[in-house]
């Protein structure tokens, strides 16, 4: 116990000052290039997919609820990869890993956990378009309403905030006695967590608190949501019109099974099963192929979304079609 009050003093007088060091793949440097370059083009893609969906949503004038989410949710992608990414392959850069300080190892947290809980909130709210779509298609227009959509949005944003604030304050107020030698590309909550000088399961109630409320909750909203779209599905005779309407349901089931498939894995189990190497693929997976695929499930199932790139398409073809022919007269023009 002398270990921890000596460093509990030691965080709340030093800890603007403090620094975690971020090993990153520290034990992979003979791959550091090749993974460098993965990831470097992995990222990219990553940016270029979504800000594609989000600019092709925002240019189009009418919206549907759905749509609307689906710009919210490349929002948060676009968010997420750049609170990671890059501090991550800036570790594959430097050889013995880099420094990050102790607010901004906390703020790092903050809008990871953040933003992923405004992801699983946002699913919860899309998951209510499809039950509304379904169950309810005389009414659809006028229960998902731009007004309900912005207020879904507000709260999904402000809720998750809210919960990733708490977490990080919980985190961050612990006694650092081992070495703070984080062994993670970023500050995530159970590498942080490892570092605590604690022998109780008590600084992991903050995280269980956040794991049943942005989780969990929407999680059984979710459940709940896809019961009730399943028991609508079997009153449809017809098993054309029931594969139409599942297919509606087939890109967000898609993309729910994916981020909570990784994150249960990284945040619902106690601390004495943490695991450095394997969070770490899987985290790979969770903060770069996740939000890859998300714009291409999108994409690809997605008809709206295709008419929508498409029109994109054909209006950057007649813009270029038009500046030659300004440029040919132009030069017609100068050789008279």
């Amino acid at each position: 116990m002398l270990c921890e009050s000596c460093m509990e003093r030691d965080n709340v007088s030093t800890g603007a000052t403090m620094e975690f060091l971020l090993l990153g793949f520290s034990e992979l440097l003979h791959l550091r290039v090749l993974l460098f370059l993965i990831f470097l083009i992995v990222h990219l893609v990553t940016l270029a997919g979504n800000m594609m969906i989000f600019m092709a949503v925002l240019m189009e004038p009418s919206r549907p609820p759905m749509l609307f989410f689906l710009c919210q949710l490349s929002a948060i992608e676009l968010c997420y990869t750049l609170v990671v990414v890059p501090k991550a392959l800036f570790s594959l850069v430097v050889v013995d890993g880099s420094t990050i300080s102790f607010l901004g190892c906390a703020a790092q947290m903050h809008f990871f956990v953040a933003l992923g809980g405004a992801e699983c909130f946002l699913l919860a709210a899309m998951s209510y378009d499809r039950f509304v779509a379904i169950c309810h298609p005389l009414r659809y227009a006028a229960l998902m309403s731009e007004g309900l959509c912005l207020r879904l949005a507000l709260t999904c944003g402000l809720g998750a905030s809210a919960v990733a604030l708490g977490l990080t304050v919980a985190v961050f107020r612990l006694p650092f006695c081992q070495s703070r030698r984080i062994n993670h590309f970023f500050c995530d909550v159970p590498a942080v967590l490892h570092l605590a000088c604690t022998q109780s399961y008590t600084p992991e109630l903050p995280l269980l608190a956040a794991c049943l409320l942005l989780l969990l909750l929407p999680f059984l909203l979710i459940l709940a949501s896809y019961v009730c779209i399943a028991v609508a599905l079997l009153r449809i005779t017809s098993p054309v019109g029931r594969g139409k309407a599942f297919s509606t349901c087939i890109s967000h089931l898609a993309i729910t099974s994916l981020h909570y498939g990784c994150a249960t894995f990284i945040y619902i189990r106690p601390k004495s099963s943490y695991s450095p190497a394997r969070d770490k693929v899987v985290s790979l997976v969770y903060t770069n192929i996740t939000p890859l695929m998300y714009p291409l499930i999108y994409s690809l199932r997605n008809k709206e979304i295709r008419g929508i790139l498409r029109k994109m398409l054909r209006r950057k073809k007649t813009a270029q079609v038009n500046w030659d022919a300004v440029r040919v007269v132009m030069c017609v023009c100068g050789k008279f």
